[in-house]
């Protein structure tokens, strides 16, 4: 055969969303860059853009610096750097004015960005059609972007006519973004040469994920098609759901027999050491395990590997309050490997049913969130679709681009239910111009613009995070972040008090509990539950300045009291004497409103929540009602227990973890059934919070810009 030249593109800014949160320090990308252009093999970096400036906005740096310093090593070799941009969302997750989206190409160009790589995810050309021209005007390299996904509407033609119109308007080279990793090789292989045969001066990038195992044929299949570039990671954050590391594709190219460069080996090494080094520094505190592992479960839901940080932090979060209410429920909890494959379930049936949009973001989170609240309302014995974030209200409604698919009926239905209006213009025309708005405000405020107005630009992408960057807040709070988080990294065996995610409790006791059993679990909740007011040192001992090696407490069951004598073993073991039957007890996690501890070599599951006499302890569906006569609290906080009353409706509950955005109700305002009071900011999109009662607003628990967690009361209601 003709041997013919491969070459390779890094993808080092998307290898760090596996953290799903931060991603390398400036002076880290200043200390990595010159160990990759030793390594010689690379013809490309992609090095900004998707979610890179707002990273480092979450941590109080400025984002423009770190574009500047991490480009200019490559540009001063004639390496070519590239950025991700979303067309209508810019680099951020939801619609951009035009004014904005073309400054943004003239500031990432001066700013040392040479390729700006354009997908609309809804492959919708009309959004397309200005980041060509805003690219080219600014003198970047137009790279359009087709997103990849696997269905009956997502066909080698229904590409070609994508690539028909991005080359009527004059795009340079065309990306096969395969950001799930599920496109099919032998399909890959057809739409690769399809483009060839017709275009065959447009250069072809191949952008496929590791997650569900197929990138790595997809890449031998497109480069025999005629591909030019393939892009590639290197270890120790390739494979897993990032990209396939280098060295395993350029083997595969040179047994194939093309041309491919050589690889330093001593700068790769040294790379791998240093990637290793900032995983240690504090990405690793982010990087959650499974996004190291490949999983054909991607397979069916077509979730792509660069959000699966995010996916798995939100995953965590919303546990608990789908496991509360399930258990109040009386149904079995789900662990967090049942959640995941739930959720996949879930996101796979509704898919067709929001129009087939290409997993890819924005449109992956509409679809994954959509799916998550789905699963949380399900378990609430809700209906499916009963709430819809208002960024994915605007993809429904037409004002993200056309879907590819049909509309469910039912969802049809529901917006008109809803009283909304499907939009049928230019999506970029319902965006109106807003620089001179920001322009503005930054005079009042006293900040710059910025060199070649990029802080203007920031501040006009980003507001949020760009007000919380400049106030000092963000830093701050990555600051303590990070020190909680090492700190629970360094005292792992210590018990926490708030854990998230639940034990895997399959080989769990399914024998009804006895009175002995459910007063152990008791006492371990209530020796170490943390509430607003009462607290484990709260005793009597305590309180009269000593604390006895055995001590000897009083339980309440009904109208019998049970002495039992305990004695502490370790930080988490007691011997318990109750009735004349000794119990080693082991405390194995603890949350607000749960427990799991073993007696012996059983292990149990216990929920409390409040009781007319105390606490109520729940194992196994039988339950009990406890309270302690040597507590200075009588019972446990109310507080404590206010995530177990979401069933009472005059109380406005936070359905998953994540900050205040807006408040709309104050102390006394009248608000009707279905108002929305509160706006979270959660898995990267705006969450309203509605009302299911009519009534008046009587007190208001959370602020503006207040981290919460789910089963947070938010609201009260007269």
């Amino acid at each position: 055969m003709t041997k013919r030249e491969i070459k390779f593109s890094l993808i080092y800014r998307d290898m760090w969303q596996s953290s799903g949160k931060y991603q390398p320090r400036v002076d880290q990308l200043k200390r990595i860059a010159p160990v990759i252009i030793d390594m010689g093999c690379f013809q490309r970096i992609e090095t900004n853009g998707g979610a890179f400036e707002q990273v480092n906005l979450l941590y109080g740096e400025n984002p423009n610096k770190a574009v500047r310093e991490w480009t200019q090593p490559f540009n001063d070799v004639g390496i070519k750097t590239h950025m991700l941009e979303r067309a209508l969302n810019g680099i951020r997750m939801f619609p951009v004015p035009r004014d904005v989206r073309q400054l943004m190409y003239k500031v990432k160009k001066a700013q040392g960005t040479d390729i700006a790589r354009s997908f609309c995810g809804l492959n919708d050309h009309r959004n397309l059609e200005l980041s060509i021209k805003y690219a080219k005007d600014a003198g970047m390299i137009s790279q359009a972007a087709l997103c990849i996904t696997k269905s009956d509407v997502h066909t080698v033609e229904y590409y070609m006519k994508l690539v028909d119109k991005v080359v009527e308007y004059g795009t340079d080279e065309i990306c096969l973004k395969d950001m799930a990793g599920i496109g099919r090789p032998t399909t890959l292989g057809k739409l690769t040469k399809a483009i060839k045969d017709k275009y065959p001066q447009l250069i072809v990038q191949y952008h496929g994920h590791s997650g569900p195992g197929f990138s790595v044929a997809s890449m031998l299949e497109v480069a025999r098609a005629g591909a030019d570039f393939v892009d590639v990671a290197m270890e120790p954050l390739s494979w897993g759901m990032v990209h396939p590391d280098v060295i395993t594709i350029q083997q595969m190219f040179i047994d194939e027999g093309f041309l491919v460069p050589e690889i330093n080996m001593k700068a790769y090494m040294e790379a791998r050491a240093l990637t290793q080094e900032f995983i240690d520094d504090f990405l690793g505190l982010y990087i959650d395990p499974k996004n190291s592992r490949m999983s054909s479960l991607l397979v069916q839901s077509g979730l792509p590997g660069g959000m699966m940080g995010s996916l798995m932090a939100d995953l965590k979060g919303m546990q608990t309050a789908i496991n509360l209410s399930l258990k109040s429920q009386g149904k079995d909890e789900l662990n967090e490997d049942e959640l995941l494959v739930r959720m996949f379930e879930e996101t796979a049936y509704i898919w067709p049913k929001l129009g087939n949009p290409p997993l890819v973001t924005p449109f992956s989170q509409y679809v994954k969130n959509t799916a998550l609240m789905n699963v949380f309302q399900m378990a609430k014995g809700e209906k499916r679709f009963s709430m819809i974030d208002k960024n994915t209200w605007d993809m429904i409604l037409g004002k993200s681009g056309t879907l590819p698919g049909t509309l469910a009926p039912e969802i049809i239905d529901l917006a008109k239910e809803k009283g909304f209006e499907f939009y049928t213009g230019i999506p970029q025309d319902a965006y109106p111009d807003v620089l001179d708005k920001y322009r503005k405000e930054m005079d009042e405020l006293g900040w710059e613009h910025g060199q070649d107005d990029e802080e203007l630009f920031e501040f006009a992408m980003h507001e949020v995070q760009y007000r919380e960057y400049k106030s000092g807040e963000a830093k701050k709070r990555f600051e303590a972040d990070v020190i909680k988080l090492r700190s629970e990294k360094e005292n792992k065996n210590v018990v926490s008090m708030n854990t998230k995610q639940a034990p895997n409790r399959g080989s769990y006791s399914k024998e009804e509990a006895s009175l002995n059993e459910a007063i152990a679990g008791f006492l371990l909740y209530s020796l170490n539950q943390k509430g607003s007011t009462y607290k484990p040192t709260d005793t009597i001992w305590n309180t009269i300045g000593f604390w006895r090696q055995i001590n000897s407490i009083e339980v309440k069951h009904g109208e019998d009291i049970y002495h039992v004598d305990l004695q502490q073993k370790g930080q988490t073991d007691y011997e318990l004497f109750i009735q004349n039957e000794i119990f080693m007890v082991k405390l194995i996690d603890i949350s607000d409103t749960e427990i799991d501890f073993s007696i012996g070599d059983k292990k149990h599951f216990a929920a409390f929540s409040l009781c007319e006499d105390g606490t109520k302890v729940i194992i196994n569906n039988k339950e009990f009602c406890f309270s302690r006569e040597d507590l200075l609290a009588s019972e446990l906080s109310e507080a404590s227990m206010e995530s177990s009353l979401d069933s009472e409706a005059n109380v406005i509950i936070a359905p998953i973890p994540g900050k205040v955005f807006k408040l709309n109700v104050k102390v006394g305002d009248e608000v009707k059934k279905g108002d929305v009071v509160v706006v979270l900011d959660a898995m990267k999109m705006e969450n309203n919070i509605e009302t299911k009662i009519a009534g008046k607003i009587k007190e208001v628990k959370v602020a503006l810009n207040e981290m919460i967690d789910s089963g947070q009361v938010m609201v009260v209601l007269e």
